[in-house]
């Protein structure tokens, strides 16, 4: 049941049990405890409530914000923030439940995000920022363009979830495909081809997000993981910004690549990215689209070049 992966609303992780057999390399390997991940860079933390992860680097006149996707952490910028630093402060957060960050029983759905990065700006004594989110990192930078316009200088979406819209029914139906459990149960190989599903080619450089995934399994707060995968699932369903794309007043740019497998939903929604960012750039007042050649849904890391250009270029 490889495509299950696909199952899910515009992720880009999914961790869904799928029987698989060979290829283990990290089976035998030691715990990776969360506060134990090197992101290529140094980490402080916040001490609101919950606390919260975050490199912080660069010292340009302008603050970029980086938020990741579902599933994933502020080392999944690795290619993007020593360029970006070089002509802007740059702070890459750990979402509450993912990462560094503290885990616990919160409501992880968009709102709290949002309000949790807003929060975070505001404690760094930033008044202004460019906010640059990945596919679920996108929908929580949407919400809170949205929610706080005088925060948000320019608005920089990377393969975004929250413009492809989920009826009712789809969207009970893609409820049910994703469980705690399941998230637990994901072994190695199915990690892999998982993962593999997020870009146009896989090679072995990526590997260190297989070892991560895996390793991360034996964590301590593993559970904790699993619980923030399945209710952010939950809450891009239930606060959906596709109906609401008119509210953000912000320069915005999004960026896609141009194959990308996940968006829009293969078995739901069958067609191309294109025709999802398109409309979407439509329906946003002051919207500029760029499509990446050669590029999955994780765009920022298998064309990082392509991406920081574009981002710079936008910013300049």
């Amino acid at each position: 049941m490889k495509t299950l992966s696909h199952l899910l609303p515009l992720v880009i992780l999914t961790f869904i049990a799928i029987g698989c057999s060979g290829g283990f390399v990290y089976k035998n390997s030691q715990p990776m405890e969360f506060a134990d991940f090197d992101y290529g860079f140094p980490t402080k933390t916040s001490l609101a409530n919950p606390t919260v992860s975050y490199v912080d680097v660069g010292t340009g006149p302008q603050t970029i914000v980086l938020v990741h996707g579902l599933a994933s952490n502020a080392g999944f910028w690795r290619y993007n923030i020593g360029e970006l630093a070089k002509q802007f402060r740059v702070i890459a957060v750990d979402l509450p439940g993912y990462g560094k960050s503290e885990k616990g029983v919160y409501p992880y759905d968009m709102k709290f995000y949002a309000e949790t990065v807003f929060n975070l700006l505001n404690t760094l004594g930033i008044e202004k920022a460019h906010y640059v989110g990945h596919s679920m990192g996108g929908q929580i930078g949407m919400t809170l363009a949205i929610a706080h316009p005088e925060k948000i200088e320019k608005l920089i979406l990377l393969d975004p979830a929250g413009i492809e819209a989920f009826d009712k029914g789809e969207g009970n139906w893609l409820r049910s495909v994703l469980t705690v459990e399941g998230v637990k149960l994901t072994n190695e190989e199915a990690i892999r081809r998982n993962l593999a599903l997020n870009f146009y080619t896989w090679n072995n450089d990526l590997e260190w997000m297989v070892e991560e995934r895996t390793r991360m399994a034996k964590a301590k707060e593993f559970d904790e993981f699993a619980y923030a995968v399945v209710r952010s699932v939950h809450g891009m369903l239930d606060q959906p910004t596709s109906k609401k794309l008119d509210k953000i007043t912000q320069p915005t740019l999004i960026v896609y690549g141009k194959q990308d497998g996940l968006i829009p939903n293969p078995y739901l929604h069958p067609g191309f990215p294109s025709d999802v960012f398109e409309g979407g750039a439509k329906r946003i007042r002051n919207c500029k689209l760029v499509e990446i050649p050669d590029a999955g849904h994780l765009v920022q890391i298998e064309q990082s070049g392509m991406v920081n250009a574009a981002i710079v270029e936008f910013l300049r």
